[in-house]
């Protein structure tokens, strides 16, 4: 397979690559169910219309997000990191190959959601979304389609933590209730977000253990496939791993390493969540199960990661946050390659000694971490 390169575009705006997972949920069909292609062959496009999408973003704007990109300031509270101004695309624009591009009652609802997020403040009750009996329907049967496969692919901590949220087919989950319990288990809050943040603001997010998620959801002309997150991911994938203390500490771990990070450390630091948090996958005494989003949330790739496809096998190596990573599978399908942890303990262990050498390198000092609030 030839080695993909990293569009330009995507190193200028690599938060993309936050939103646009690899789920089966989120392809295309080529042919009327043949081979599925992933979302990743679409970030061009995306991207394109990101950038050609009336009206023009302002120099400001511009500015702001290449700041964003090589800025090492600290943030001292998660109020200093924005919810909505620093956002690099989806949001309420859609690009050309989005299902609901056509549906302007589909885009009017987007809005009402995303202008919800923006006016969030930290602290403050996540604004509530009253689910249209059409949304609920999509929930529903993402989320039947995809609990009938965790009891073999999910790792043991997502099937402890998975009934804390008694989730339901007929009930689309409020971000506040889910926050609620996970500030009880681990100390984590949601945030709702206006669109895809820029990774230095979502990983330094994770550094006051909050989770950015989005509110609205798919299109409703084919719920097994979106071109973006939507809260059917956030809340299959995410939210039931955050209420595990020991992943939960992982991913703090994570933040905090991003803290002063330059653009080449902050680059690899999106490796690495994107290889746990996202697609990471654990022992289980002699069996690999899943614990990252991307998995997770996707009935194709849990199944492609277990089985793979015919005489195609994902390849499995120990995960070294020291180490080079491969480059983000963001086309071509499933993961080629999945990072395998030992444990969360051995695995948070691990990044807190990186995030260790990454202080060092960078020059943050105990004190500057000392007051975060």
């Amino acid at each position: 397979m030839k080695e993909l390169r990293r569009p330009a575009l995507l190193e200028n705006h690599p938060g993309l690559l936050f939103g646009l997972k690899s789920c089966d949920d989120w392809r295309p069909r080529f042919h009327s169910h043949a081979r599925e292609v992933c979302w990743q062959q679409r970030a061009s496009t995306a991207a394109r219309a990101l950038t050609a999408a009336p009206p023009a973003p302002s120099p400001e704007k511009e500015a702001s997000k290449a700041d964003a990109w090589s800025s090492t300031r600290i943030p001292k509270s998660i109020n200093e990191i924005s919810n909505g101004e620093n956002i690099l695309g989806f949001g309420a624009n859609l690009s050309a190959d989005h299902p609901g591009y056509n549906d302007e009652e589909y885009k009017r609802r987007r809005m009402q959601i995303v202008e919800l997020a923006k006016q969030h403040v930290p602290g403050q009750p996540v604004p509530y979304v009253e689910y249209t009996p059409a949304e609920t329907a999509v929930w529903g049967e993402v989320l039947t389609k995809l609990e009938k496969l965790y009891p073999d692919f999910a790792c043991k901590q997502f099937l402890d933590t998975f009934s804390l949220f008694n989730f339901r087919p007929d009930r689309v989950p409020q971000l506040q209730d889910m926050s609620e319990v996970l500030q009880q288990r681990t100390g984590w809050t949601i945030r709702p977000v206006a669109g895809l943040l820029h990774p230095r603001d979502f990983l330094n997010g994770l550094a006051f253990r909050t989770f950015h998620s989005t509110q609205y959801i798919r299109h409703g002309s084919n719920p097994m496939y979106t071109p973006e997150p939507d809260i059917c991911h956030e809340l299959l994938g995410h939210v039931p791993m955050l209420a595990d203390p020991a992943f939960a500490d992982m991913a703090y771990s994570i933040g905090l390493a991003s803290l002063g990070a330059s653009k080449e450390d902050c680059w690899h630091l999106t490796k690495l969540y994107w290889y746990t948090v996202e697609f990471g996958v654990i022992k289980e005494g002699e069996q690999l199960k899943a614990f990252g989003a991307g998995i997770l949330s996707s009935f194709g790739e849990l199944e492609w990661f277990q089985h793979g496809k015919g005489d195609q096998r994902p390849v499995f190596e120990p995960l070294d946050p020291f180490g080079k990573l491969t480059k983000m599978s963001y086309k071509d399908g499933f993961q080629k390659k999945y990072y395998v942890a030992d444990s969360f303990e051995d695995l948070s262990a691990k990044i807190k000694e990186y995030a260790t050498y990454l202080h060092n390198k960078n020059k943050v000092t105990s004190l500057d971490l000392s007051i975060l609030q």
